[in-house]
């Protein structure tokens, strides 16, 4: 794979890794009401997921 591809499956993955857990409850995949441990840890490796994705795509390509 080039490393755009990669980029973007982190940045793709990334965000729906974020929205599934921050939409875990509506969707009826959360444990119990609120945010829990589980679900903010989704959010975080989410949101680090897709910031590495977008650093690697805005990185001078070599």
């Amino acid at each position: 794979m080039s490393k755009k591809t990669v980029a973007v499956v982190l940045l793709v993955a990334g965000v729906l890794l974020f929205l599934l857990s921050a939409a875990a409850d509506p969707l009826g995949i959360g444990g119990y009401p609120g945010i829990g441990m589980k679900q903010l840890a989704g959010i975080v490796v989410g949101v680090v997921l897709a910031a590495i994705g977008i650093l690697r795509l805005r990185a001078k390509q070599t």
